[in-house]
């Protein structure tokens, strides 16, 4: 689409962050519009900084942009904003959602998910259990969401695979990059029936200090996340602090008090996390559609999609934190109450959210 050139382009001003470019679009509707502002205009948008109006006002986004769009179509990628239906709205719920993705394959019903990872550096028994679990979970209707690196995650990519289900792989580097090399046919497969993603654009290069970050959309994408094997300082870990934090369930597979490779997950246990040595122990804890599914055998209900403009995000937004009353939701927004009753209005009829008792809101 050619309003991806635009997307792209906001994003690649120096200076503009996740929040920012949300702000910009809050105030202009959209990034076409956002990049047409004279300073004057921009000026009025929190965290807009002169030497932002200065880079929009030259156009040095330009270039990058027309290359980035160009990669996009080559690679037979796409963007899915947030403000697409596509969009999966789990990822309102937490900290700094990405204003676009950058999708290869399909992403669909990512209701119920669950995702499953560990470590690289992964045991035969860890492996197994990998596989095992994620095809017992695929062939129950569950997608499985993984990282795409070695060990633990190609073990769940593959085994939602062999269990004929779907699998995400969100990396932590461009799409266009395969990382680890010898996943080429596996990703090959991931994005025939399910999709890879990535916030990143194209180019980007497995780095350390991209995992971390994308270890929050991992778990914001999965009702619950799974931990295989896990050394006592590890990324896996990282999901499941992320995965608490977003209120999400945490299952953990013992392991020998002997391995290394088990301390991790020994401690989540330890600390609370549910233990797992049946897929029945993870069915169990997800929402009703899942555990039908797996019984039936009939294919879980679609999630709701909707699409939202800006300021309708916004809105969504604050109540996939919390349920508010509309005095709070009006505080929190540069909105004035005649336009939050409106928009309000336009989500329930939407099915995006539901309003309680006391002028109370939640997401539906």
């Amino acid at each position: 689409m050619e309003s991806d050139y635009y997307w792209i382009g906001l994003k690649a001003v120096p200076g503009v962050g996740n929040v920012t470019f949300r702000r910009l679009l809050e105030r202009f509707e959209t990034p076409e519009a956002a990049l047409a502002q004279k300073p004057a205009a921009l000026r009025t948008v929190k965290g807009v900084t002169e030497g932002i109006c200065d880079q929009i006002s030259a156009g040095t986004w330009r270039g990058y942009a027309e290359q980035e769009y160009g990669r996009l179509q080559q690679q037979q990628a796409r963007l899915v904003t947030y403000t697409s239906e596509e969009y999966p709205k789990s990822l309102f719920e937490i900290p700094d959602p990405p204003p676009f993705l950058y999708v290869l394959g399909k992403l669909g019903n990512t209701i119920p998910a669950i995702a499953v990872v560990g470590s690289r550096r992964a045991t035969s028994y860890g492996i197994m259990t990998a596989k095992r679990l994620s095809e017992s979970l695929a062939m129950a209707g569950v997608t499985i969401v993984s990282g795409g690196a070695r060990g633990i995650d190609t073990a769940a990519h593959s085994g939602a695979l062999a269990g004929g289900g779907t699998t995400i792989a969100v990396l932590g580097c461009g799409i266009d990059k395969v990382y680890p090399p010898e996943n080429r046919h596996l990703f090959q497969q991931i994005s025939s029936s399910g999709c890879l993603i990535s916030e990143c654009p194209f180019g980007t290069m497995p780095l350390a200090e991209n995992f971390p970050r994308r270890n929050r959309i991992i778990s914001g994408l999965s009702r619950g996340v799974l931990v295989v094997e896990a050394a006592e300082k590890s990324g896996s870990l990282i999901t499941a602090q992320f995965a608490l934090e977003q209120g999400r369930d945490v299952f953990a597979v013992p392991g020998s008090i002997h391995s290394v490779a088990s301390r991790g997950c020994n401690r989540l246990i330890k600390s609370g996390a549910k233990l797992v040595d049946c897929v029945e122990d993870i069915l169990e804890e997800l929402p009703q559609r899942a555990t039908s599914a797996a019984t039936t055998g009939e294919p879980s209900p679609p999630a709701p999609r909707f699409s939202l403009s800006p300021r309708e995000a916004t809105l969504y937004e604050l109540l996939a934190r919390s349920p508010l009353h509309i005095d709070d939701i009006i505080t929190q927004t540069e909105l004035t109450a005649a336009e939050v009753s409106s928009m309000l209005l336009h989500l329930e009829l939407k099915g995006a959210i539901i309003s309680l008792p006391g002028t109370h809101y939640a997401i539906s």
